[in-house]
């Protein structure tokens, strides 16, 4: 579809290729950095791999609370790998260069994947506020059909609208400069290079940060304002203490990835002079929440410690044998 687009507007495209520069101002010394965004790619990919094992093999997992955590799982990995092969090849091999339907399906992805992601938080909110405020209905709300709709509704939302950001970008006017300040295509570092008027690009991008990543967050904010609304109703702060204790690790999760995303729109919306700092918080927010989900729900939840230990103390055995 994306080589299509650039097929059509070829007569507009005067440049065939984008150069991703990598991390603004550290150019002669960024490789450095490819050892730490390895390991956490690496741990991204293992500890995901280890929670989605876990809960296949484990019958009492299969809950749809553990059905979301993963399919978060599934999402991470994803979105890990869709910018961390790429930037690597860049630090490593310095290879820099990207095809325009590459950087456009990348783009896409990317948006993709996040968008993905915001809206497994959104169903795990509204997993916690069934289980803590209507524990009663709980079995006849939260099932196995509620999971799949779920999924379902997440895949059309989150692969159909952010469509729109590639579409768009290859409809600019690329006439002269192709070096990208960045590691990764995002769509406002690509249309920034357009010779012609981009305010269309970014109202586009303004209108789905809105209404996907800030409807996500208004419900989840609504989501944890009847939980804890809920709680402070009980007389027993034991029982208080233990509702609020089954959300903590999904709140930690939802406060670095939307955190990020406000603190990124602030640095684009202003300009920072130093632009490496939204680079480096947009290459973070990619591949930190796949390598950080996994160990937070882990270090949180009992069942998934045991059956990690489970899963660890099979293989030692395994290969003691």
């Amino acid at each position: 579809m994306f080589q299509d687009l650039t097929n059509s507007n070829s007569s507009r495209f005067q440049v065939s290729e984008f150069i991703l520069m990598g991390f603004p101002g550290i150019h002669s010394w960024q490789h450095w950095l490819s050892l730490p965004l390895a390991l956490l790619y690496v741990l991204a990919l293992i500890a995901n791999t280890l929670i989605i094992t876990i809960i296949y093999q484990k019958v009492s997992l299969h809950q749809p609370m553990y059905h979301f955590l993963g399919i978060l799982a599934i999402v991470d990995m994803g979105l890990a790998t869709t910018i961390m092969p790429k930037i690597l090849a860049i630090l490593w091999f310095n290879a820099k260069t990207i095809s325009l339907p590459e950087c456009f399906a990348q783009m896409y992805a990317i948006h993709c994947f996040v968008a993905m992601e915001s809206g497994i938080f959104v169903f795990m909110a509204i997993d916690r506020y069934v289980a803590i405020c209507k524990p009663l209905r709980y079995p006849s709300i939260v099932t196995e059909s509620f999971v799949v709709k779920a999924t379902v509704f997440m895949v059309l939302r989150n692969c159909g609208t952010p469509m729109s950001v590639p579409v768009l970008a290859a409809q600019r006017n690329y006439c002269s400069q192709n070096q990208i300040e960045h590691c990764l295509c995002s769509n406002l570092g690509v249309t920034s290079l357009s010779c012609d008027d981009r305010k269309i690009n970014s109202i586009n991008q303004l209108i789905l940060a809105w209404t996907i990543m800030g409807g996500d967050l208004g419900l989840i904010m609504i989501s944890y304002a009847l939980i804890l609304w809920s709680v402070l109703k009980l007389n027993s702060a034991e029982a208080a203490s233990k509702a609020l204790s089954t959300c903590t690790s999904h709140l930690i999760l939802i406060l670095f990835f939307y955190t990020v995303i406000v603190v990124l729109s602030i640095t684009h919306s202003t300009k920072m002079k130093v632009p490496l700092i939204p680079v480096l918080l947009n290459v973070l927010h990619n591949v930190i929440p796949p390598a950080l989900n996994p160990m937070v729900y882990a270090l949180k939840n009992k069942e998934l410690r045991q059956g990690l230990y489970r899963v660890i103390l099979l293989d030692l055995k395994g290969n003691h044998e």
